[in-house]
């Protein structure tokens, strides 16, 4: 870590590319200009994270991301004692390094971690703004410029975030984009042409409409991606789409038959 800039490697050097389908730029400027907490809900590979990191490098905040899972405790998130040659040494956990040098923290999928972990944010989370270290025996205030960002996939199978957390946030909701704006993402990210781009688009929002009939989710615009790369590394559409779409989306023979006839009918 840099001694004269501990945020060092959270800064992001380069514009990530976000194509916005609403107000939601100017509505995370409003909430970021009064440091307000905010919740970002919808579906796994919507664009949720490319959304922060778009805004943290917009604002030129740096932007410490966590991926919460079902082992993410408390301490994984506050902080710890190391014991090292020279002895023990407090090593502040992401959020507390957040909170204390002003970066954009954003605990992406925070209703998989272990409940007391949405429990140990509620102080950063109103007018309090501080984070008691309760192991290290200090109550951190937060720095003028920090800002709490968490998400949260609402969706089939998911964990539920519970209301008193909830509550203390501004939320605003992601839906998978537009197909017009959704193949504009696809050409930019993948450099594919239109008609491609097209036909995968057509294919994702296919799947969608098996969501709730057996199928979770329906293909995220990340899964669509990803069939536009191995394309681009020479697979055929039909083959791409089986590995980055079909294969990771069900195990199921009768909704694989489905997914597969649509990709033979989109290609």
């Amino acid at each position: 870590m840099d001694a004269h800039d501990p945020l060092h490697a959270w800064r992001i050097a380069r514009e990530p590319f976000y194509r916005p389908v609403g107000d939601e730029c100017a509505q995370f400027e409003a909430i970021w200009s009064r440091r307000l907490p905010l919740l970002l809900k919808g579906p796994t590979g919507c664009g949720k994270t490319r959304f922060v990191e778009h805004m943290a490098w917009r604002l030129g905040r740096p932007l410490v991301t966590v991926a919460c899972h079902e082992d993410t405790g408390a301490g994984d998130l506050v902080g710890r004692w190391l014991l090292d040659a020279d002895g023990t040494r407090w090593q502040d956990g992401p959020l507390a390094l957040a909170a204390r040098h002003g970066a954009i923290c954003y605990l992406d999928e925070l209703a998989e971690a272990r409940p007391e972990t949405a429990v140990a944010i509620h102080p950063l989370t109103d007018t309090r703004r501080m984070l008691p270290l309760e192991r290290r025996g200090e109550l951190l205030r937060a720095h003028p410029d920090f800002m709490l960002v968490v998400s949260f996939n609402p969706g089939h199978g998911s964990r539920l975030l519970r209301s008193a957390t909830r509550q203390r946030f501004c939320g605003l909701a992601f839906d998978h984009p537009e197909a017009e704006d959704e193949a504009q993402i696809l050409m930019h990210e993948v450099g594919i042409d239109v008609e491609l781009a097209s036909a995968l688009v057509a294919l994702g929002r296919r799947s969608r409409r098996l969501a709730g009939q057996g199928l979770e989710e329906g293909a995220s615009t990340r899964m669509l991606v990803r069939a536009a790369e191995l394309v681009r590394a020479g697979m055929a559409p039909r083959e791409a789409c089986r590995m980055a779409l079909m294969a990771p989306l069900t195990d199921d023979p009768t909704l694989s038959d489905a997914l597969a006839a649509a990709i033979d009918a989109s290609f």
